[in-house]
């Protein structure tokens, strides 16, 4: 094949709730003390459908049990600072993966990840267009008779790859809520698409995130929802043990980026 240089969303899709060690040390060191750092101002007797689980204890225990789900689909909306990404993925605790990732306004690229060795991409026009901008118009040209309508198949071991399927690693995704459940404070029960759900906020400096969790059945993150900072965004969590289709593409479809 040419030497073109395939394009790649250069995602960056976690959304940034990474709490400083140093907020956090400083809340512990103060729970002697203080009655409102943190999760320090639960009550541990409170009334609710946990009982007297403190909100960081509550929030251990939605990740731990949605890290544990053999399946869910996520959907992601965040405003990132290079501009707005959608994503709706079904993922298995198999390494199976699929579905679509929208990056600005229009692009949008497909993602098949049938295990944990290789992964199928596919980007519609717009994404290609918009990959291959300040590029002359006979590269442009190239790059669309390429890849246009094609698959390019990578190994999930390629550094580049490893960024384009971040959303892919459920474990990864929610490091970052994980690190910040010691500032969860319980604050509401609600519904979230007809399922009974507790609300748990995080606030730090000017970013709020709530993590909504289901009371009934498994305690697993129904949504989390993320206001300020310098990304906020949305992710729900639902089809929570439904099987997951990822099926290789057609061989005649594949680009192979080894050949």
């Amino acid at each position: 094949m040419s030497e073109l240089t395939h394009p790649r969303p250069r995602l960056r899709p976690r959304l940034r709730l990474r709490r400083t060690a140093l907020a956090t040390a400083f809340c512990a060191a103060l729970a002697l003390g203080a009655a409102a750092c943190g999760p320090f101002g639960d009550d541990p007797k409170a009334a609710g459908p946990f009982g007297e689980l403190t909100g960081p204890q509550i929030a251990d225990k939605a990740i731990t049990a949605t890290k544990a789900a053999d399946s869910l689909t996520l959907d992601l909306a965040v405003r990132t600072t290079d501009g707005p990404m959608k994503a709706r993925l079904a993922v298995d605790i198999r390494k199976k993966c699929a579905g679509t990732l929208t990056v600005g306004t229009t692009g949008t690229a497909e993602v098949v990840k049938p295990d944990d060795t290789f992964a199928y991409l596919r980007f519609d026009e717009a994404f290609l267009r918009e990959q291959a901008k300040g590029e002359s118009a006979e590269m442009q040209e190239a790059v669309l008779k390429e890849l246009r309508g094609r698959w390019v198949k990578t190994a999930v071991s390629d550094p580049e790859a490893k960024e384009s399927l971040e959303l892919c690693d459920l474990k990864a995704l929610l490091a970052d809520f994980e690190q910040g459940t010691a500032l969860s404070v319980k604050s509401g029960e609600t519904t979230v698409g007809g399922r009974k759900a507790l609300m748990l906020t995080q606030a730090f400096d000017k970013e709020k995130t709530t993590l909504y969790v289901a009371t009934e059945g498994e305690p697993h993150l129904l949504k989390i929802v993320t206001a300020g900072g310098e990304e906020p965004g949305t992710i729900a969590f639902t089809d929570y043990g439904k099987p997951v289709t990822a099926t290789p593409p057609p061989a005649k479809d594949i680009l192979d980026e080894k050949q």
